[in-house]
Formats: C-alpha cells, structure tokens, sequence
C-alpha cells in the first residue's frame, strides 16, 4: 500500500532575495504537487535565507518574511498539500528560528528551534533564543497581513506534533539531529511516525558521512520516516550548503538528492508505506518505553497524507519518484567534492555578483593551478547543466558572456565557455623560470582561458630606484647578494604586492580589451595550510575577492589534481604535481633555489596535523607537543618534535594579524585559520609563548629518545 510522500526540497537560496526566494519555494510545491506528493519539506529559514546574520535583528527581515508567507499562502499551491516552511518569528518579543507548517491555507502550527548552532561557522545565539519550554505550547497572535489571508487570530506556538488522519509528524530543527538527546527519540515514543527535518548543513570535506549515519540512526533503533531536506548552494558568504536531500525509513535510505548542483531547485520524492513503521515497532523493548513517555500536543489536521495513490501519477512526472527500496548512498571522493563544491560556489557567486567573469594570476605552481582547475570545474558543469536543458543555467550564462536579448546562444563546450569568462596572467620577473612560465601557458591552452604572458622587472626596478632615490642611495639587495634578511624579504614582498595591483588592474581593464563591459572578479590561490603558518604576503596576490582553495589543504589539493588530470583530460596537470612548491620571489643560482616547505621550516604535511591539533582537537603548544611525542616519537626524538612545534606556534602567532585581512575564501576544512568567520583567535600574542615553551623544553629533555633506541638505552641507566 505505498503512497507518495515528497521527502524534501534543496533550494539555492539567497539571504535577503525575498522575491527569489519566494520563487523557488513556489516553483518546488508545484513539483511536488506534480507527482502527486501530499507533504512538502524546505531547507531551514528558507524564506529570508539561512546566512542574513545581523540582518535577524532587523524588524524588516521579520516583515518581510510575514509577507512573503502571506503570498504563499494566498496562492491556491498550498491547498491540498501539508507544507513546512522556515522564517524568523517574534514570539513575545523574543526572536525565533521557526518552521510555519501550513495546510490549505490555514497555520497549523509554528515550532520554534530548541537547540541552536553556535559553534565554528554558527552563530545562531546571536540572533535566536531556544524554545526552552520543552513539550509545551502556547497561543502566537498574528501579524495582520497574515490574519487577513488565513482568517486565523491565533495559532499554536512551541513543542507540539500535528496529527493528520493518518499518522503523526513531528518537526526536528537541523542541529538538533546532532544534540546527544535528540527530539526524535521523545516525539518518537509518543507515536510521531514522519519526521522532518529543515537543514542549513554547510559543505566540509568528508563531512557528509557523519550526517547520513545521523539521519540512519534517527530511525534504525527507534522506527520511522526521516524526511530531511537542506539548502544546496552558496547564499552570500564562505560557506556552500550541499543539499543531499534525503529519505530514510527504518534506518535504512532509500531516497538521495544531490550534494552539488547548479540547480536551483530540486524535489525529491519518495512511495513510502507507513504500515513498515508500524511493523518496525512493533517489539516489547520499545512499546514499554512508549508506554512510559510524555506526551506531546498534537494538532489535529482532517487530511491524510496517504491520500494520493502511485497510480494515480501521469507518467510524465514519474521522474524523479523512488520506491522504498533501500539505496546505496552516494559518498564523492574528497577529490571530487574539491572539483564540485567549490566550482558551484563560484557559479552562484559570478551570477549573483553580476560581474563578467573571473581572473587568475596564474603562476605555474600548484595552488593557482588548482584554482585555475576548479574554474574549469565550473564551466564543465555550466556545460552540462545546458545540455540537460536547464534554463536559468543558459540564461545566467548569456548574460555573463554578455550575449544580446534575444540571443540563442547555449554553452556547449567547456574550453570555449571558459574562454568567455575566465581570464589568467603569467606574471614574471628575473627571479621566474622558464618551467613555471611554460607550464602556466600550457594549462591555460588545455583549459581554453583568456591568457596573457608579462614581466613586470621594470615595475620591480622602478620601485626600488624610487626607495633608494627617496633614503639617499639605499638600494636593497637580495641575500644571495649579500644583503640582509629584512632586504630579501622586502624585495620578496615588492614583487608580491605588485602582482596583486596589477592583478586588479588586468581585472578591471581586460573586458574593454576584448571588446566587452564590466569587470573581472580576482581570484585568490593561498591554501589553508599556508595561511595557517602565515607563510603569504599581506596584501599580495592572495589578496583577492574571494578563494575557493582558502579552506583546503596542500595535501588535498595535490590529490584533487592527480584526480583531475584523468577527469578532465588535463595531462598537463602531471607536470605540476612533479614541481616543487616555490614562491619565485629570490635569485635561482647554481647553489640555491627557494623551496616552499625549506622556508617554512615544516612540511605541507606537518602543517595540517599542527592544524587539526590547534582548532579540532582543542591543543595548545604544550598539549601539542605531549600528542606529537606519541605520533612523531618513532622517527623524530623529542627535541626535534619540541623544536618543530615551537616553530609552528611562533610563525602562527606572529603572522596571525594577517588573518585578519585574508581574502574570504570558500570553507572546506575543520581548521581553517579564518579569523572572520571561524577561527575567533586574538591576532596579538606573546608569540614566543615562554611559560608554554619553558615547560615544552623541559618535558622534551626528560623524555626517553625513542627514534634512536641507544640513546633510549642511555638515558634509562
């Protein structure tokens, strides 16, 4: 006896697009109506978008989102349907995370969040106060454009479950799946059968497994329908939101949407017999539990969700419809979420900016080249969500490419979309090689970009006549010329700095070479590691508009590359993964050419470990230390590892303040340095850190030298 129930809707929202949002939120019941669904889920505050930040406290966010109700509720869409719905809500002058749950064009009840996000990308503390009254209710008077539509003066407000003719739904809020004692189990107990849950669930690299066994768990032990839907696409800031809409059914999945699309709206539905549930619980552990809960209020609704019966679908609007039938669920490949996540970040954020493209300094070296390969990433799915006939993606891509009204033009393929929109500059000096300039040229041939090959020596050389004319001939010399560390860092810094003026000039300028309006946004290549250990220039060209490496690693993105190479047909890549990482900043001689890792004292590998240490698991230098001397103590004594952590801690504390100005960068990594958003360190420490490193030296000169088992032997007698 299955019957259709659509699980979900992912919805590319954007904060404060109310005439958007309201659009894509109308288009989704209608497709869910289309196949026949009899219960629509959206993403959480899908109505004024999840990342308005400080804009919740504005009054106008509120009103806004009131009208936007008011218009979806007027339309004879949500008649026939139970739809749930996410806005802000003043209760009492208190500011709530809601779910409107609507029927006919009547309120059936709003549930306000119980447990909120406040921890890494989340604030929502600050803007929304928990419903601390748990399993109780009270009445919610309506603002009157509301009262005007649904005729309703007051409507039910709290912890309450609605009853249909048929079972039981309860309402789960995003992080309260995460919570130790989730709503689920109570709501569960007392007979709910169907819950739902909104989500504003962010992209992190290899994230989306623990979520999925979440969602599995939520009704392996305890017996239900998990309906969970989540907002797909970037809404306006760092963080891009991976939809994976899903349905589980007694623990087992058995409907998944997509984690990465240009899409703005996708619905999935799912044939699902509710009697499953009913069998599932039918054990003596679990009916003695029930048997003891509290109840919930339930608002009762005369409509059945088991109304509408598969046959009764055209088949025209099959698609798209899953059967009960358990589903593998699809996991990418870290390389592969680098290839998709942040590319469709940089689509929403090229349309929604509405500028004409982007712009790379391409240097030949690994991270610029990954940035280069996710744009290309960007135009491949551009490519193929044309082919597949997706309309807002075409006509988004019209009007970046600057085609006329009325203009039929559809991307076809990848290269030539690229070359429309994407923009790379070699920037030479006397200090680059020939290596680095070829291969930078190389891939943007393979990739089809916009390329433009230049040296910039007698920028550099203007710039320091002009230092030594101005301090009465103090000309600064690089070290392999005998000059002084401050000289070759600030030579080094000279040629940085220009690069990104220049970059913002060829960005603004390139378009009108070419024959077309607006500008180019920049894009920035510093990978987390870097930024971690402080190892950029402030204000060089990873000064940027936006990143979409900032949040992953060295390792990974060398991974993503060897990926690439075969994915996209890139055998260009394989010349950049055999290069070592160099800045190109000093003097190539016989006996010295500048290495990445050599003038980090670490490697890119050391540096995620020190990352993970510091922000995932919470250490300091000196617990730091105590952790590595367990991880390293094989193969490195524990003077060698206190040396190496104390070099960490000081490069870090003392390039922190640089953080404070980095380029706002796509967020795939737990630990990101980005002192914006997610990483809330001081920028000003006592960066050698004496207490922390006189008790490091100390422990370190006690312990027993494990990497060398003689000297081991020794300090033992």
């Amino acid at each position: 006896m299955g019957h259709l129930i659509t699980l979900a809707t992912s919805l590319n929202q954007w904060a404060l697009d109310f005439q958007g949002n309201y659009e894509r939120i109308m288009a989704s019941i209608a497709i869910a109506k289309s196949r026949g669904a009899t219960l629509r889920v959206g993403p959480e505050l899908e109505i004024p978008g999840y990342g308005c930040y400080d804009h919740f406290l504005e009054g106008d966010t509120v009103l806004h989102s009131w009208e936007v109700l008011a218009k979806i509720l007027s339309s004879d869409e949500t008649m026939g349907i139970v739809c749930d719905f996410g806005m802000p809500v003043v209760h009492k002058n208190v500011i709530y995370n809601c779910r409107i749950i609507v029927h006919d064009k009547k309120i059936l009840l709003i549930r306000p969040k119980m447990w909120l996000a406040n921890d890494g990308n989340y604030r929502e503390l600050r803007y929304f106060t928990p419903w601390a009254k748990h399993r109780q209710w009270e009445d919610h008077y309506l603002p009157r454009i509301i009262q005007a539509v649904t005729k309703q003066v007051k409507v039910p407000f709290g912890d309450a479950v609605v009853s249909t003719a048929d079972t039981c739904i309860g309402v789960e809020l995003c992080e309260e799946l995460f919570t130790p004692a989730s709503p689920h189990i109570l709501m569960g107990l007392d007979g709910v059968e169907i819950f739902t849950n909104s989500s504003g669930s962010h992209h992190e690299l290899r994230k989306l497994y623990r979520r999925v066994e979440l969602i599995k768990e939520a009704t392996l032990k305890l017996g239900g329908i998990y309906l969970y839907a989540n907002q797909q696409g970037c809404d306006g800031d760092r963080l891009y939101y991976d939809g994976c809409a899903m349905i589980a059914v007694n623990g087992r999945v058995v409907a998944q949407g997509t984690q990465f699309s240009l899409t703005d709206v996708e619905v999935v539905t799912a044939t699902i017999d509710i009697e499953d549930v009913r069998a599932h619980r039918a054990t003596s552990s679990r009916s003695n539990q029930a048997a003891a809960s509290e109840r919930y209020h339930r608002v009762e609704v005369d409509f059945a969700l088991t109304s509408g019966k598969f046959e009764e679908v055209k088949e025209e609007d099959m698609v798209g419809i899953i059967s009960s039938k358990t589903i593998p669920v699809r996991f990418h490949t870290p390389e592969e979420e680098i290839a998709l996540g942040p590319a469709c970040w940089l689509w929403d954020y090229l349309r929604r900016s509405r500028t004409q493209g982007y712009f790379v300094p391409l240097s030949g070296g690994i991270d610029s080249c990954a940035t280069t390969v996710i744009v290309y990433s960007m135009c491949r799915l551009v490519v193929e969500a044309a082919n597949r006939g997706e309309q807002q993606v075409i006509s988004d891509a019209r009007r970046i490419t600057g085609e006329p009204d009325g203009s039929d033009y559809v991307p076809t393929d990848p290269k030539e979309f690229c070359r429309r929109i994407f923009h790379t500059c070699y920037m030479g000096t006397e200090n680059s090689s020939n290596e680095t300039r070829q291969r930078a040229k190389q891939l943007a041939d393979a990739i089809g970009s916009y390329h433009v090959d230049l040296n910039m020596d007698t920028i550099v050389t203007a710039v320091r006549s002009l230092f030594a004319l101005a301090t009465g001939g103090f000309r600064p010399q690089y070290r392999s010329q005998g000059g002084t560390n401050a000289e070759n860092l600030a030579l080094q810094n000279i040629q940085a700095r220009l690069r990104m003026v220049l970059a913002y000039m060829f960005a603004q300028l390139l378009p009108w070479v070419r024959g077309k309006n607006g500008g180019l946004l920049v894009l920035g290549s510093a990978n987390v590691d870097e930024s971690l250990r402080g190892y950029l220039t402030k204000y060089d060209c990873s000064s940027a508009d936006i990143n979409p490496i900032g949040g992953i690693s060295k390792t990974d993105l060398k991974k993503f590359i060897a990926y690439a190479g075969d994915a996209f047909d890139l055998p260009i890549l394989e010349s950049f993964l055999d290069a070592v990482p160099t800045a190109e900043l000093e003097p190539i001689t016989e006996t010295y050419v500048q290495s990445d890792e050599a003038d980090m004292g670490m490697t890119y590998d050391e540096l995620s470990v020190f990352g993970r240490l510091r922000k995932v698991e919470k250490c300091g230098p000196y617990s730091t230390f105590t952790k590595l001397v367990h991880e390293w103590g094989s193969y490195l004594s524990p003077l060698q590892i206190a040396e190496k952590v104390k070099l960490f801690y000081f490069e870090h504390a003392r390039n922190r303040h640089k953080m404070t100005t980095l380029t706002p960068a796509y967020h795939a990594e737990s630990y990101s340095p980005d002192d914006n958003r997610f990483d809330l360190r001081p920028f000003l420490y006592p960066s050698r850190f004496p207490w922390q490193f006189k008790k490091i030296d100390e422990v370190a000169e006690a312990l027993p030298d494990r990497s060398n088992p003689s000297s081991a032997k020794v300090k033992q007698e």
